[in-house]
């Protein structure tokens, strides 16, 4: 079946701090030579998927000027390829985004050109591999509307996600948006696979809605599940985490660093794209040690490296030691 992805990139990234100031989170760099967009979309074409709306917001320069025609992920195609849509202000149904629901349904007619029988919409601010095609073939055994993609998490992080409930076969039956006693750990992960009539359908009835703040875990799930919708949930059990704060930002990138880590950058199964500029190679000079670190290009270390990861072109002096440590490109310590 044709299926186009959107993937909802338009987060300022408030709790990411100077991180974000000047760019929108799915920009902001990570593991020293990709940006945080370079995952989902990685995830796309790894999957099969040619098609993909990048829904921008706040500070959409800085993504543009990343992904331009989409060639690092092999999506600089005539027919399908990586589109970057933006919202504008008109005489119709047109304005700034009010939620997640609202992101996709002013670029429906986008969806709608696509000619695509399934709709995957994901978040730009995740770090994760999944193949899509393995979710679609989920949604479509189930004869699903609506498929949530879905991780088991603590009970005390369940009130930072929208909370599942199901029966047996994965149908769910409840579903609940940061509970703060919540009845489960099944925890949504803001990825969803819709049939393209469905969705037309949902949308349309939300945004005629005027109580509805125009977000899918918020309005649009729960009121499918109370219109008797078949929701159902996929369990997925690898690595993912949403990059939302300082610390989970820092504890993502320390994950990277173990022996055997949960993310592993180094399969060629699953090849994370990204645009890179071209730097010379590392320089790793006498009397320097490095342990357990990522080490980009361009960089020059003298000194002692250990549990960091150095962006492109830091300098690390001699004498100097940098433990447990993210720097950004071409700082000097």
């Amino acid at each position: 079946m044709r299926t186009v992805a959107m993937i909802l990139a338009g987060g300022r990234g408030s709790r990411l701090s100077v991180l974000a100031n000047k760019r929108a989170k799915p920009a902001v760099p990570f593991a020293g030579k990709y940006r945080i967009i370079d995952f989902p979309l990685s995830n796309c074409v790894n999957s099969g998927i040619t098609t993909v709306g990048v829904v921008t917001q706040y500070r959409p320069r800085s993504l543009q000027d990343h992904i331009r025609n989409g060639a690092p992920w092999d999506l600089d195609r005539m027919n399908g390829g990586v589109w970057m849509l933006q919202p504008y202000q008109g005489r119709l149904e047109s304005d700034w985004y009010e939620g997640t629901a609202d992101a996709i349904y002013q670029n429906m007619d986008f969806v709608r050109n696509t000619r695509s029988d399934l709709v995957v919409i994901a978040g730009g601010d995740h770090i994760y591999k999944m193949d899509y095609s393995i979710l679609a073939a989920f949604h479509q055994e189930k004869q699903a509307d609506v498929t949530i993609a879905t991780l088991k998490v603590s009970l005390e992080e369940a009130t930072r996600f929208g909370v599942v409930q199901t029966d047996s076969n994965y149908r769910a039956v409840k579903f609940e948006e940061k509970p703060k006693q919540p009845k489960g750990t099944l925890a949504s992960m803001g990825i969803y696979v819709f049939n393209y009539d469905t969705l037309v359908k949902v949308l349309n009835e939300d945004a005629k809605d005027p109580n509805s703040s125009r977000d899918f875990g918020k309005d649009v799930i729960p009121k499918m599940l109370a219109d008797n919708y078949r929701v159902f949930a996929f369990p997925y059990a690898d690595y993912w985490v949403y990059v939302g704060t300082i610390q989970s930002y820092w504890e993502a990138h320390m994950d990277l660093l173990a022996d055997q880590p949960p993310l592993d950058l180094l399969d060629r199964e699953w090849i994370i794209h990204t645009r890179s500029e071209e730097r010379p190679p590392v320089n790793i000079r006498t009397g320097a040690t490095v342990n357990h670190s990522l080490i980009t290009d361009g960089c020059v270390v003298e000194g002692s490296v250990e549990y960091s990861v150095l962006s492109p072109g830091v300098r690390v002096g001699r004498g100097a030691v940098v433990r447990y440590s993210i720097i950004m490109g071409d700082a000097t310590i």
